[in-house]
């Protein structure tokens, strides 16, 4: 009896541990099974290339400018087409400073047609502060409008509250 207490805490421990290397792992695998080889990527004319910024918040300020509620963050592209594919050749995460925080992708990827993918920033990531972006670079046909949206969602109490942000065209 008295060794079941450590024993049952190291089988957690492991346990828990193994659980968080398997999230990373399943994050990495959704942009992995994407990814595109650079040189399968024609640059031809009939693509067009455009920057879109994402506002997400990492946490959002209760009562006084000192209490903050922690958010957690998902940042979704959607490809809106029924015909043609989606490419995505950065997706970069700043801080409220503006200051570059991580990429999210190492190399170009693509979604095909009516495709979703998501980025999730856990609600114990608060480096991106209260006024955190996405950068997204993204190319494809004339015809393509993809939908970028970050989803935000948190708690006080025992009530739970969401809100969606919108992506915007820059440059």
């Amino acid at each position: 009896m008295k060794h079941t207490i450590p024993i049952l805490t190291i089988f957690s421990l492991v346990l828990f541990g193994c659980n968080n290397a398997n999230l990373k792992e399943k994050r990495d695998i959704i942009s992995s099974e994407h990814q595109i080889e650079n040189k399968s990527i024609k640059s031809d004319s009939v693509y067009k290339t455009k920057k879109v910024y994402v506002p997400v918040y990492s946490n959002i300020y209760q009562r006084t400018r000192n209490e903050k509620t922690a958010l957690t963050s998902t940042l979704s592209i959607h490809n809106t087409s029924e015909t043609d594919t989606l490419f995505i050749n950065r997706i970069d995460y700043y801080n409220t400073e503006g200051k570059f925080l991580r990429k999210y992708i190492e190399s170009p990827i693509f979604l095909n047609t009516f495709e979703t993918l998501e980025y999730v920033v856990d609600e114990q990531d608060e480096t991106g502060g209260s006024g955190a972006n996405f950068v997204i670079e993204w190319y494809g046909t004339d015809k393509l409008n993809p939908i970028f949206q970050a989803v935000m969602i948190g708690g006080l109490g025992n009530k739970s509250f969401s809100f969606t942000t919108d992506g915007v065209e820059i440059e």
